[in-house]
């Protein structure tokens, strides 16, 4: 079946079992939504407190940052 591009709304789904749920997929996503959105330092200091721990840590970091408009799932 081929249909139109449907715009798309809501929430961004992040599976993190998946390769987009890799460390370093996550701070490549954080630095692009934080030059997005306009971040003087573009990131740069989110993406080392994402660093300064375990992947809970950088789940933790990211969801905080990110969470009103980004989800993620196990």
């Amino acid at each position: 079946m081929i249909r139109e591009k449907q715009e798309k709304t809501g929430l961004i789904i992040i599976d993190l079992t998946g390769p987009d749920g890799n460390a370093y997929a996550l701070m490549a996503m954080a630095k692009r939504f934080a030059k997005q959105l306009g971040w003087k330092d573009q990131g740069a200091a989110l993406i080392n407190e994402m660093m300064s721990g375990d992947y809970e840590h950088l789940l933790e970091v990211f969801d905080n940052a990110f969470g009103e408009f980004v989800i993620l799932e196990r």
